[in-house]
């Protein structure tokens, strides 16, 4: 656990995030400090890692959001994402960004709405047309997929930001709120995903106020409070209660449960908490729903339904020999170079 005083290390190379002293002052039209947003941040995030960058309303994770996208630029400090500057736009082209609100053109359907993120990446049409199905397939609205996305409720709205986010098939995800407007079945699909996100190899950048889905998936968190760092680590290091334990056993007799308590209270010399465990309120309602499906159809439901397996192109391991980087630094160089071809000459008159 790193606390508020400790010095932390240096990022090691490959990193995907490595933010050093990083601070962000915002400035009024005079140039004079305004308001210092993020204070002396650091912290870095490994490959593959799913990390929970959390703090309350106005804690800078939303200011540090933004420099890792390049949108502000900080004050102070440094900051390098995927090995290069986040201003470089060959590392915008590897990042899937969900903001907190899903801003979405309302008059596009689905398939358009996935089909116009793809072809800002470049993709081909066949390519978009492959990846847009199977990303319908995996939010639940494949059936939805032509109806226009100002007709959808907010957790469908947000399942499509999901979509479009990973269209790119990014190397960095970064998820503002990725359950808000969630029914549980719609949250329960998103962590999973962010789990096989990282199986995969993939790194992700978590910030949510639903700390239990912050503790289901992040191997890794850090704290904010006013700009500044208040507490990081893994969550083992972070919750665990060294100077307790907890001892799980089967259903026992009354009797035998009042002998083993005795002996607990005469090794102790304390009366020991006696409760029977409880069941998770998440998997005990999706049991639920799960066994209503099974006992009849849902396919008149006009709302998002359960997802399908996680799209293919996210699973399928990187092709061996192959670079990510060198693709889109390749694409940009054919987008930025002059036409050396010389102009053919205007024919003569007659």
């Amino acid at each position: 656990m790193i606390s508020p005083n400790n010095a932390i290390a240096s990022p090691p190379a490959d990193a995907v995030v490595a933010a050093e002293h990083l601070t962000k002052t915002f400035r009024d039209f005079w140039r004079r400090p305004k308001a210092r947003a993020v204070e002396d941040l650091s912290f870095h995030i490994r490959p593959g890692e799913v990390y929970g960058l959390l703090g309350p309303n106005g804690s800078g994770k939303s200011t540090t959001i933004k420099m890792i996208l390049g949108l502000l630029h900080p004050t102070r400090g440094r900051l390098r994402v995927l090995g290069r500057s986040p201003r470089d736009v060959s590392v915008k082209a590897r990042i899937g960004y969900l903001p907190e609100e899903s801003y979405l053109y309302p008059y596009l359907t689905p398939e358009e709405t996935l089909d116009f993120y793809g072809r800002l990446f470049d993709l081909s049409r066949a390519e978009r047309r492959r990846r847009t199905d199977e990303l319908l397939d995996m939010i639940g609205l494949r059936h939805a997929r032509r109806r226009p996305v100002g007709e959808f409720s907010k957790g469908m709205a947000r399942r499509i930001g999901l979509a479009q986010a990973l269209i790119n098939d990014p190397a960095l995800v970064i998820l503002d709120e990725p359950t808000s407007g969630l029914d549980p079945i719609g949250c329960r699909q998103i962590k999973d995903l962010i789990l096989t996100l990282a199986r995969r190899g993939k790194t992700v950048l978590l910030s949510s106020h639903l700390l239990a889905d912050v503790e289901d998936v992040c191997d890794r968190v850090t704290i904010l409070y006013h700009g500044r760092l208040r507490a990081a680590g893994t969550l083992d290091e972070l919750l665990t209660e060294s100077a307790r334990c907890r001892l799980t056993l089967p259903a026992l007799a009354p009797d035998a449960l009042r002998r083993v308590t005795d002996a607990v209270r005469r090794e102790i010399g304390a009366e020991p908490e006696v409760s029977a465990p409880r069941r998770n309120l998440e998997q005990f309602f999706l049991d639920v729903v799960e066994q209503a499906q099974a006992a009849g159809s849902d396919a008149a439901a006009s709302g998002a339904r359960a997802g399908g397996a996680v799209a293919d192109y996210l699973t399928a391991p990187p092709a061996a020999g192959g670079s990510d980087a060198a693709a889109v630094d390749a694409r940009l160089a054919r987008l930025v170079q002059p036409d050396e071809t010389p102009p053919t000459a205007p024919p003569p008159h007659a």
